[in-house]
């Protein structure tokens, strides 16, 4: 009798520790999952971010500019300021190269909801500017949030 209640408290105890081990993996993956989608949208952020400076002040793409603005964004710039804006970069030319951009990002909880600011120091020959934008992805695509551009008085 004392075998088979040995017998039966080994065999319980080595199911536990399968249950752990597995409960372990799935925690690993999970946090692997998390840090790794992180450092994903962290870079995709950054890209969109200086993306979205080139097209404007480089390549002074106004279709890129409004389909990429946010609902709020759409309604802050109305398509005559969307036509200002671009007219005034398009009259300033190209800003020397390399555009001098601030980054940095940050999460509404640790790891979801990405948001980036970008500050841009142009350089060109007659003045200078800063371009400032926010920028976000509330579903599955970048988005410009907001957008500020401060011109200095020409030289």
């Amino acid at each position: 009798m004392k075998n088979s209640e040995l017998d039966c408290r080994s065999n319980t105890s080595g199911q536990g520790l399968v249950v752990v081990i597995i409960l372990l993996a799935i925690i690993a993956g999970g946090a692997w999952w998390l840090f790794n989608n992180k450092q994903t949208m962290d870079r995709e952020a950054r890209a969109f971010g200086r993306q979205m400076i080139e097209r404007l002040t480089i390549n002074h793409d106004a279709a890129f500019f409004a389909n990429h603005l946010s609902p709020q964004a759409k309604l802050d710039n109305p398509p005559s300021q969307q036509q200002y804006i671009m007219s005034k970069l398009q009259e300033l030319g190209v800003p020397a190269q390399p555009i001098q951009i601030d980054e940095n990002i940050t999460w509404e909880s640790h790891f979801f909801e990405p948001r980036g600011f970008f500050t841009a120091h142009l350089i060109y020959p007659a003045q200078t500017a800063t371009i400032q934008i926010a920028v976000s992805q509330p579903v599955s695509k970048w988005q410009l949030d907001n957008i500020n551009i401060t011109w200095s008085r020409p030289r």
